[in-house]
């Protein structure tokens, strides 16, 4: 279906913003053009704008009549979107517009992440903000940058800028549901250091293995769906062939965010002439394995070897031998639930790139958890599981977790809401993801109530990404009358 009716669809407003956003680049690290596009909506409608030291835009709207003495309420989301895309289409995520299409009950995106995550909260907020018939109490729409890595826009919220005490997040992914809190998590960062050899035996062949079609996905709300990690994969082929067929490693090179379980590895390898169709043999006996092992979970594996050039270098055989028995051991997924939301994860890690530099590989893991202390645990166990494989292992963007508020007056105006609205009562939960409200509540002086909801998207962080379009207006609708109420 044409994308001229993708802003046809029902709300207009929200979808006509939505489009404009998917126009604009927005790839996490490259902020500036979508700011200044945020912050020229707001001039236009003559509201009062600010941005910033992080590069965040708050623009406010006054309360409307009648709402005058009622809380401020703030409304959040985030402006980048995950680039992710399928290895056989050309794309630019620092320049090229995304691919929208309808496609039945769904809105999606051609080959690459669709960017719903967080554009279609960002588009809810511009309809209200641009809406002149809504009831409303004072409102500061908070546009954050670079959350989907570091989230670098809520860590560098300045304490005054926000003035609010209510805040709704518009960054769940499951209409019906209403989260009151969020896991934290760090990054572990490891570096295998080495002199590359430059021999390289005679009679040696290079292939370049390759390992496709997984699903990947968000590495939080999804990791408990048991789906392949392209990095373990790969690793486990690799042990095997470097034991048994006297191969020899040049790169590995899995993964392409640390919050997206990786859905694609490759390796260049050198083996013995002789061993050429030993190896083919093999890489179709794995593609085999992997199918039945991961039968009902992941349909388009797809594993294969081919002949290339010879690399220049090789990794020293100890550093080979110590990367691969080290992710071998590395557990990777979930370790630990929530005992008072049942099935909810409370603790994970994603083992999410493998990286080949000419002097190191480099090896990053997003670590989530609910508990600070399990947080702290799971990362010490890291460090002493590569430190003994003698690499150097050391942590970066370390966030908070949002811890839920029992007493929220927030979430019970919306659950009274929903459940007039729809006769049933919301799912009333904490996500295995990392939302900004923990970190912005830290950064700002004053007490926030703070409830997450929005519109039903799958396959977050990866090309199957897809908003359902029904949800989309029952959200909006559903925004628009919970600021009605908050009088």
């Amino acid at each position: 279906m044409a994308t001229k009716s993708i802003r046809n669809l029902y709300p207009k407003s929200v979808w006509g913003y939505f489009h404009e956003l998917t126009c604009i680049p927005r790839p996490t690290g490259h902020m500036e053009e979508i700011t200044r596009y945020v912050m020229d909506f707001g001039k236009r409608l003559r509201l009062e704008v600010k941005q910033d030291k992080a590069g965040n835009v708050l623009i406010k709207k006054p309360a409307t009549n009648g709402y005058e003495g009622a809380k401020t309420v703030i409304l959040q989301s985030h402006l980048d979107m995950v680039p992710q895309k399928n290895s056989d289409v050309e794309h630019d995520f620092t320049r090229d517009p995304i691919d929208i299409y309808v496609d039945g009950e769904w809105v999606k995106a051609r080959s690459t992440t669709l960017g719903a995550d967080n554009g279609i909260g960002c588009a809810m907020m511009m309809a209200v903000l641009a809406d002149n018939t809504l009831q409303h109490p004072a409102i500061e729409a908070l546009f954050t940058v670079d959350e989907e890595v570091g989230m670098d826009g809520a860590n560098g919220l300045g304490k005054d800028f926000l003035e609010g005490t209510l805040m709704i997040n518009l960054d769940t992914e499951e209409l019906g549901e209403l989260c009151i809190g969020c896991a934290g998590g760090r990054d572990v960062n490891v570096s295998f250091r080495f002199q590359p050899e430059e021999e390289i035996e005679e009679g040696d062949v290079a292939y370049k293995v390759s390992l496709r079609g997984l699903k990947g996905g968000h590495s939080g709300v999804q990791i408990h769906l048991g789906r392949a990690n392209a990095n373990k994969l790969m690793n486990r082929f690799l042990k095997e062939v470097v034991s048994n067929y006297e191969a020899r490693i040049a790169s590995v090179n899995g993964g392409s965010l640390r919050n997206a379980i990786p859905r694609e590895s490759f390796v260049v390898l050198t083996i013995p002439e002789e061993l050429s169709d030993d190896l083919i043999d093999l890489v179709a006996e794995y593609e085999l394995l992997f199918r039945e092992d991961f039968a009902g979970v992941e349909e388009l594996i797809s594993f294969k070897a081919e002949r290339t050039e010879l690399p220049k270098w090789l990794l020293p055989v100890e550093v080979q031998d110590d990367l691969i028995n080290a992710i071998e051991a590395c557990h990777d997924g979930v370790v630990s639930y929530l005992a008072d939301f049942p099935g909810v994860v409370e603790s994970s890690f994603n083992l999410a790139l493998v990286d080949t530099r000419e002097d190191r590989i480099e090896v990053k893991l997003l670590v989530r958890s609910s508990s600070e202390s399990r947080k702290d645990w799971i990362c010490s166990s890291l460090e002493s599981l590569f430190q003994l494989a003698g690499a150097k292992v050391d942590f970066s963007g370390d966030y908070s977790g949002w811890q839920p508020n029992a007493h929220s007056e927030l979430l019970g105006t919306m659950e009274r809401v929903y459940f007039e609205k729809y006769n049933d009562r919301p799912k009333v939960m904490v996500i295995h993801a990392g939302l900004e409200c923990g970190i912005i509540q830290s950064k700002v002086e004053q007490e926030l109530d703070i409830v997450s909801f929005g519109p039903t998207i799958q396959g977050a962080h990866s090309p199957d990404e897809a908003v359902k379009i029904d949800s989309v207006g029952s959200s909006y609708e559903y925004l628009v009358e919970v600021l009605s109420r908050l009088s």
